[in-house]
Parts: structure tokens; C-alpha cells; sequence
């Protein structure tokens, strides 16, 4: 017998506030925070790279399978579609334009950015493509197989790379469909045992080691997932054995999401769940706000290790008021703006036919009786009984 095609059970009600994914969500955002708050320091100081590589799977490895895991894989109707374009493309477009304004403001050149959208922005015009595929991909039958191996093979193509994202959209592509199968229930017994505990605390400590150890030596390009291999030739395997040092990292990105997951609390957090809740406004606010603070030199003052970590600090709490409720609501014409007026009504939904009345005992013996007559047509002779 053929297969079923999968189809993902539907969601809880609550599934949006469970406090484990909004713990996780503002970790993940703060540590985005700090990087990009530090990030302009990272090559003055040793002890920002150590940080740089050590936390690199939790922060957008980690936003990714998070954005799988509240995608759906049901097929795109017209609601879906215009959610879409409300919570993910229009947004974009906003911020995007808010950017270059800022950018005006503090003395550049005003770039109108659309196919290569500034800064953090390239996280939402992938998402958007991640979630147009999801329902073609889970159509395949071995789809985390499919899925890596064309964010290997992306990287020999010389055409995928900033532009729409399409680099880091195909070679992410296998954490969001891994985030969307722990949606789906994936793996619950690591998430339960208590074998997997220690496993995920020596996953930790090995990235942290990695970091400790080898933050030179890994390259930044290995990271990034935006340019093809040609931009990485610095690979020890050489340019043929690429796509070995991007599966390592990709592989290592998923074992360390998961070894997270597995140590974050499932309880409510005080200040934490509910900051998290808002991860989506720290991640699109953040650099209107670092973006002045790294142009006018603010950022590039900071030499000692007491300033270094203030500004870690410091990056933390620009993430705890950016999620807090009173800014998602003052921010909320911006990430989700009121545009419903700009579509067409929905169509009314086609009425079902009322089923047809069940037959009484009487109709069906009569039925019966009907069946076992001879035909009466005179075509008969080509006709099988349909009682013998």
C-alpha cells in the first residue's frame, strides 16, 4: 500500500504561549542582540570571538528552527497567503525603508533596498520562501535527506547567493523543516529522557570549547550561509570537499539546537516567557536602534574588559525593553500592519450538499429484490447480471 502523506496534526490552542518556546525564543534574540551589539569589536578582541563561534548554532540556526517549528505544512489557501503578506513581506518592505532613512539621517546614501534587503532584514525574505516550500516539501518522502542535499549542491552555484536571500534560504531550508517536525511531535523521547540530559550539557560545553579553542580558525564565510563555495576556497578540503565542511556545520547547527532545547525550562520564567513572547519585534527593532550607536563611534569606544561587558549587558537589556508589551504595542502598526483593506473579499465558501437520508429496512430489501430481476433492456446481451 502507498504511503500516506504526512500531514501534521494540528496545533494546540496554546501552542504560541507554550512558556518553553518563548524561553527559548528571547534567548535566542538577546544573544542575537549582544553579537550585533559587539559585532564591530569582534576582530579587536579574542574573547568576542570565543563568544562569536561558541553561541553561533543558538542564535539563528536556532531562530530558524524556531520558525519551523510555528509553520504549517498544510497547503496555502487565500487566508494563509494574506497572512504572509501582512506578518512577513509588508513588514519587511516597513523596516526596510526605515532603514535607508536612518541611514540618510546619519549622513549616507539613500539605497532603496529590494532584492537584497539591509542588514538582519534577509532573516524575513526567507522566511517568507521557507514557508511558501514547507508544503512541497513535505510532500517528499525522505525530505530532510532532499533538503540537505540541495543546500549542499546551492553552494556550486555561483547565482544563489544574496540576492532574495537565496543562499541562506535553501541552505537553512533543513533546519526549518527539522523545526516544523519538532512542532509535529519529532524526537519527544529526547526531549523526556533522562539519558539525554547529560548529552545535552556536554553538547554545550563542547561549542563552547570549539569556541574556546578554534575561534580563529573557523571562518567566517562557513557561518555566514550567504555566499557560494567560490567565496570560501580557504577550506582545508579545498573547493571539491566544501560541501563536507557545510554539512559539519549544519549537522553540529541541529545537535546544538537540540541540545538547548533540551536544557531550556518548560515552566514559566519570570520576565523570560513573557519577553520572549515579543521576539519577533527584538529582531526587527534592534538595529534601527544599534545602527546610530555603531555610526557615531559609541560602540568602537568601549577597550576595557569592564566596557566589553557592559555592552554584553547592555545588549541584553535593549532586547528585555524591546519585547516588553508596552513596545510591541506601540511597535504593532509596523510588524503587523492594518492593510486588510487592501484585499479583495474572501470568497464564500461553497455550500456542502446535505447527505443523502439514510434508507430504511423496508427500501433496502426492496432494492434487493430489484437487484435479482433480469434486465428488462433490450441491449441486455452485453450486460452482466448483476444477480446470479
Amino acid at each position: 500500500m502507498e504511503k500516506p502523506l504526512p500531514r501534521p496534526a494540528a496545533p494546540a490552542p496554546d501552542k504560541a504561549r507554550d512558556p518553553w518556546w518563548d524561553n527559548t525564543r528571547f534567548v535566542s534574540a538577546a544573544l542575537i542582540v549582544v553579537l550585533h551589539t559587539i559585532g564591530s569589536l569582534i576582530s579587536r578582541y579574542d574573547g568576542l570571538g570565543i563568544y562569536h563561534v561558541g553561541t553561533w548554532a543558538f542564535r539563528v540556526p536556532l531562530f530558524v528552527v524556531l520558525a519551523g517549528v510555528f509553520s504549517s505544512g498544510d497547503p496555502l489557501g487565500p487566508r494563509r497567503l494574506r497572512t504572509l503578506l501582512q506578518s512577513i513581506v509588508v513588514p519587511a518592505l516597513i523596516f526596510s525603508l526605515l532603514y535607508s532613512l536612518e541611514v540618510k539621517a546619519l549622513g549616507g546614501a539613500f539605497t532603496l533596498h529590494i532584492t537584497q534587503l539591509p542588514w538582519t532584514l534577509w532573516f524575513l525574505m526567507s522566511l517568507f520562501f521557507w514557508r511558501l516550500l514547507l508544503p512541497l516539501v513535505v510532500q517528499l518522502r525522505h525530505p530532510l535527506l532532499v533538503t540537505t542535499a540541495v543546500s549542499l549542491a546551492v553552494g556550486y552555484v555561483d547565482t544563489f547567493g544574496m540576492e532574495f536571500s537565496a543562499s541562506r534560504t535553501l541552505v537553512y531550508m533543513p533546519l526549518f523543516y527539522l523545526g516544523w517536525s519538532l512542532g509535529q511531535g519529532m524526537l519527544k523521547e529526547w526531549f523526556e529522557a533522562r539519558w539525554s540530559l547529560p548529552v545535552a550539557v556536554a553538547g554545550i560545553a563542547a561549542s563552547f570549547t570549539v569556541g574556546l579553542l578554534w575561534h580563529e580558525d573557523v571562518s567566517g564565510t562557513w557561518l555566514s550561509m550567504r555566499h557560494p563555495y567560490t567565496a570560501a576556497t580557504d577550506t582545508p578540503l579545498g573547493l571539491e570537499g566544501a560541501w563536507v565542511v557545510r554539512l559539519a556545520v549544519l549537522a553540529g547547527a541541529a545537535g546544538l539546537v537540540l541540545c538547548l532545547l533540551r536544557l531550556m525550562p518548560r515552566r514559566r520564567l519570570p520576565f523570560v516567557s513573557l519577553l520572549g513572547s515579543g521576539g519577533f519585534t527584538i529582531y526587527l527593532l534592534h538595529p534601527l536602534v544599534l545602527l546610530p550607536l555603531r555610526e557615531k563611534g559609541l560602540i568602537a569606544r568601549a577597550d576595557t574588559r569592564l566596557e566589553l561587558l557592559g555592552l554584553m549587558a547592555g545588549g541584553v537589556l535593549l532586547a528585555a525593553v524591546l519585547g516588553s508589551p508596552w513596545v510591541r504595542r506601540l511597535v504593532q502598526p509596523l510588524t503587523r500592519p492594518p492593510i486588510g483593506r487592501l484585499f479583495a473579499p474572501l470568497a464564500a465558501s461553497a455550500p456542502q450538499p446535505a447527505p443523502a437520508p439514510a434508507l430504511s429496512d423496508d427500501t433496502m430489501a426492496l432494492s434487493k429484490r430489484l437487484e435479482k430481476r433480469p434486465s428488462s433492456h433490450g441491449d441486455s446481451g452485453d450486460r452482466q447480471p448483476t444477480y446470479r
